[in-house]
């Protein structure tokens, strides 16, 4: 072989090596867990992350927590080392670089995480609903287009095959158009149902959650009102709030009923701290019929002249039935996920809207209209 051949013929070797350390580099990347950092511990939801290590898909490198005895709780009880906890978001962030981060804090917290994360191609993921206010939730927005990052909000009832379900059916129009929507959510109240006081404390605070129930539990209708409804904005939106138990909740609402106005069909969000039992259910009633989700896995439906059956809806497939399982894979690029499904960006933004006009229906005492399309 002659020199000048011998030379080339090692240069393609060398590059075909490069390719293959890149790849190599590129797959074991892939298969590394995502390196998730915490963004407070006093929303409870934050224990659905901490229980779930063994899963390996995504690992916590770093926590911000203010509360050290908070902190040194949860240390304990999941067996991870303080020396994850920082004292501020911004030392995490610099301490930990994790590729995503989970906000677990209060309502009012979501925009500053965003505003420290966006900007350094870090995604979130933020409990529901998105924002303390709408103006939060479009400054959040305008962040996370800006530096190209994913802005993911959790709802538990994102991850049931009833609702997936659900949605197949009228998608697929066995109801025919939909003319009513009703959304029941929540439970006895948070004192009620033994929550920490860490997530008491702001819950209760009309500053740190927005209101109180209309917010805590009225976000679940209007995410998936908006998701069934294909996105469509409401004309109008009314609601009537009520503190029921004042002595608990003095501070904020805790009995909320939201009516959703659409072109042709109408919405009913029923939000309380005052059920006598927990409760997520959606009923959606169409030209010719109806299908009602009763739980995570239940359904009833009644379809033009047959009579009503009872359906159970297995839990959606990985990574679809868990949000964190979605996050990963989000992160890693191996699913796309789009704005107008219950957790993406476009959905939320709209959510959004029908709680601001709620809380001013509410306090204003009036109906209020939804203006011309809105931008983020």
């Amino acid at each position: 072989m002659k020199n000048r051949d011998r030379r080339a013929f090692c240069a393609e070797l060398g590059l075909a090596a490069t390719g293959l350390l890149a790849g190599a580099r590129r797959a074991a990347a892939a298969s590394a867990p995502v390196r998730v950092g915490v963004a407070g511990l006093s929303h409870s939801h934050v224990h659905g992350l901490l229980g779930r290590t063994a899963r390996g898909d995504v690992q916590v490198v770093g926590i911000a927590e203010t509360n050290r005895a908070l902190a040194e709780r949860y240390a304990k009880r999941y067996g991870f080392a303080l020396d994850l906890v920082t004292g501020s978001l911004e030392a995490m962030l610099e301490r930990a670089r994790p590729e995503v981060v989970c906000g677990f804090g209060s309502i009012r917290d979501h925009l500053a995480v965003v505003e420290a994360c966006a900007p350094r191609g870090i995604h979130v993921m933020v409990e529901k609903p998105l924002a303390v206010s709408l103006a939060a939730a479009r400054r959040m927005a305008r962040l996370a287009q800006a530096h190209r990052v994913l802005l993911l909000t959790n709802y538990e009832t994102t991850w049931y095959g009833s609702n997936r379900r659900l949605r197949e059916l009228v998608a697929s129009g066995a109801i025919g158009a939909i003319r009513k929507l009703v959304v029941h959510d929540g439970h006895a109240g948070p004192v009620a149902i033994g929550v920490e006081p860490e997530f008491l404390e702001w819950l209760t605070d009309p500053e740190q959650n927005g209101a109180g129930a209309l917010m805590d539990f009225g976000c679940y209708g209007a995410d998936l009102m908006t998701w069934l409804m294909a996105g469509q904005r409401p004309l109008s939106v009314t609601a009537v709030t009520q503190q029921l138990q004042p002595k608990l909740y003095p501070r904020v609402d805790d009995e909320a009923t939201i009516v959703v106005a659409y072109r042709d069909a109408q919405g009913i969000i029923q939000a309380s701290w005052n059920w006598p039992y927990g409760r997520k259910d959606t009923h959606v009633y169409g030209e010719r019929g109806y299908v009602l989700a009763l739980d995570a896995r239940r359904l009833q439906a009644r379809l033009g002249d047959a009579p009503e059956a009872p359906q159970e809806a297995p839990p959606p497939p990985a990574p679809y039935d868990e949000p964190f399982a979605y996050l990963a894979a989000a992160v890693r690029r191996e699913i796309e996920p789009r704005g107008d499904e219950p957790s993406g960006l476009t959905t939320n933004l709209v959510a959004m809207e029908i709680l601001e006009a709620a809380r001013e229906s509410a306090r204003s005492g009036k109906t209020v209209a939804l203006g011309p399309e809105a931008t983020a």
